[in-house]
This record gives structure tokens, C-alpha cells and sequence, in this order.
């Protein structure tokens, strides 16, 4: 769709196997790209790992893991671990998470979070190029050397910051986003991360937008949903203020709904705002939620065909 690669969001419900069997159904529906969570459930990179094993096309992406509850060696091991399971087709996508969940849930410190996040990356940019780390930071002192013959992944970060954009576009491939508006995207995000890469001499990132959608008749019934279900996304001050900065009440006018024709509308609004990938999370809804989903997913392959 006008140069945005379009992508499925795949969860862990059902259990394992439901989930393989999603993975293996957006590879036959030409998705370009399926994207899991590391949230509550299965762990996403062993998850990826396993999908890698049962399709042959796809890229799989993780959107996003946790970096303050690994060190970022390990976060290379296995994500190079990852690439090597899917036969190159990994994504890593990392982002800090958030303090209520690293302070009160790990009892870990958010303290300084850009910094954590640069040199985190900083230590995963060496191993993931060189397969080797010599790194002297005021949070990480790392030393050695990972055996994985593979090439680098993808690696991108959540960016909805200046300096997350900076980290972005300087030491990661791009940006993966989730509940970031099109004015948002396509004034301060894609811009940000665009001229960081430049001024490094990396490529033109990648930037991914996470957006809930929902093809149906009735759009506002719809977007009332959305607010319900993803209340808790409303209220974590990262996407609270990517609400805000887009003039928002809620997730719900976040939300991708309408029919078939409004919701091309609106993905190509996104594609034209710089988006290059779409990370398409299907919202249940109405009175058969399950042929709401299927009739989002047709939509969502169709136009990953096109």
C-alpha cells in the first residue's frame, strides 16, 4: 500500500499452538510481516523462534521486549539466537516498558531512562555487527564475545520521545511505535528518527505504527470499544502523552474503524504520513466478535497483496 509494508499483530491466546497456527495462516495470506508482544503470556523471542520454524517467508518481530529486565548481552545472544531460528527474518524490536511495571512490578529502577535505553543499545549494536562488545557507560560496563554466525537483525526501538528519536535513527535501524496518532508520526517522529539516521550515515529507517483496527459498520461503536479496551494504555504517561500530543481523548480515537473502504482511508493517511510498516492489531467487536476479526484479516490481507 503505497510503500507501507502491511504487517498482523499475533498474540499467545489459545496457547502455543493456536498461536503457530496464526503465524503460519498471516504467512499464507501474504502478510509482509507478523508481530507478537512480550507482555504477560509467552515469551516472545522463544515464541518467534518456534513460528520461525514452521513458515519460511514471513519476518517476525517482536514489538516490543523489555530492556530493564535483561542485560543487553543476553538481549543479543537471543535475538541473534532468534535470526538464526528464523532464518534471517527477525526483527527485535526493544523499548523500556514502563516504571509502573519495572518499579512497582520488578523493583528495578527507571531512573534516567534515555540513558539506560542509548547504552543498552550501545551494547547490543556492537554484538549484534562485530559479535563482540567493548563497552565503558556509567550504567553497563560490558566485555566479550557471542558465537553466532548470523547476520544482524533489524533492530528498532520505541521512539516517542527527542531522545529515544535520537537513539532511534543514530544506533537502531528505526522506530516501532504503538498508540502514535498520523500528525504525530508524520511531524515528530518520522522526522526526528529520519534526520538522526542521516546525520549518522545509516540508512532510512523503518517506522512501524502499532494501531488497533476494526472493519465494521458501525466505527463509533467501534472506537467506544477500543477505549474500553485498551483503557490501561490511556493512563501510562509514554502513550498518554502521544494522545495528547495528537489532541485525543482516548485510545478509542486512536482507532482504525469503519468499513472496508474507510479503513484503506485511513491506513493510507498513515502510509502517506511516512509510515513504512503497519503492525495491524484486530479489535474484536459486536455481537459475533469472531466474524468481525475474520473480516478485518481479509481486508488486512488484501491489501498486504496488493
Amino acid at each position: 500500500m503505497d510503500g507501507m509494508r502491511i504487517g498482523i499483530g499475533v498474540g499467545d491466546e489459545g496457547g502455543l499452538d493456536a498461536a503457530l497456527a496464526r503465524f503460519k495462516r498471516a504467512e499464507a495470506d501474504g502478510f509482509a510481516a507478523a508481530w507478537t508482544a512480550n507482555i504477560f503470556g509467552l515469551d516472545a523471542m522463544t515464541l518467534l523462534a518456534l513460528a520461525g520454524r514452521e513458515t519460511s517467508r514471513i519476518e517476525l518481530g517482536t514489538a516490543v521486549v523489555p530492556t530493564y529486565s535483561r542485560h543487553p548481552f543476553y538481549m543479543a545472544q537471543q535475538a541473534l539466537t532468534t535470526q538464526v531460528a528464523t532464518g534471517g527474518r527477525f526483527v527485535c524490536g526493544l523499548g523500556p516498558s514502563h516504571k509502573i511495571v519495572i518499579e512497582n512490578m520488578l523493583g528495578l529502577s527507571y531512573e534516567k531512562v534515555a540513558r539506560h535505553v542509548r547504552e543498552f543499545v550501545g551494547v547490543m549494536r556492537q554484538l549484534l555487527d562485530a559479535g563482540q562488545v567493548q563497552f565503558e557507560g556509567e550504567t553497563y560496563k560490558v566485555q566479550g564475545a557471542l558465537q553466532i554466525p548470523t547476520d544482524a537483525p533489524p533492530l528498532l526501538i520505541g521512539a516517542l520521545g527527542p531522545m529515544m528519536r535520537r537513539v532511534a535513527g543514530e544506533l537502531c535501524d528505526g522506530t516501532i511505535t504503538w498508540m502514535t496518532g498520523r500528525r504525530t508520526l508524520a511531524e515528530e517522529v518520522g522526522p526526528g528518527v529520519r534526520k538522526a539516521a542521516e546525520s549518522a550515515g545509516r540508512a532510512a529507517p523503518r517506522v512501524v505504527a502499532g494501531l488497533p483496527i476494526c472493519v465494521t459498520e458501525d466505527a463509533e461503536g467501534a472506537r467506544k470499544a477500543a477505549d474500553q479496551i485498551f483503557a490501561m494504555y490511556g493512563t501510562l504517561p509514554s502513550y498518554r502523552a502521544m494522545l495528547d500530543a495528537e489532541g485525543l481523548a482516548g485510545p478509542g480515537d486512536i482507532a482504525v474503524a469503519g468499513d472496508e473502504q474507510a479503513v484503506e482511508t485511513q491506513l493510507r493517511a498513515y502510509a502517506e504520513a511516512g509510515v513504512t510498516d503497519l503492525n495491524a492489531a484486530i479489535m474484536p467487536f459486536g455481537d459475533d466478535a469472531s466474524a468481525s476479526i475474520d473480516r478485518t484479516w481479509s481486508l488486512l490481507a488484501e491489501l498486504a497483496r496488493r
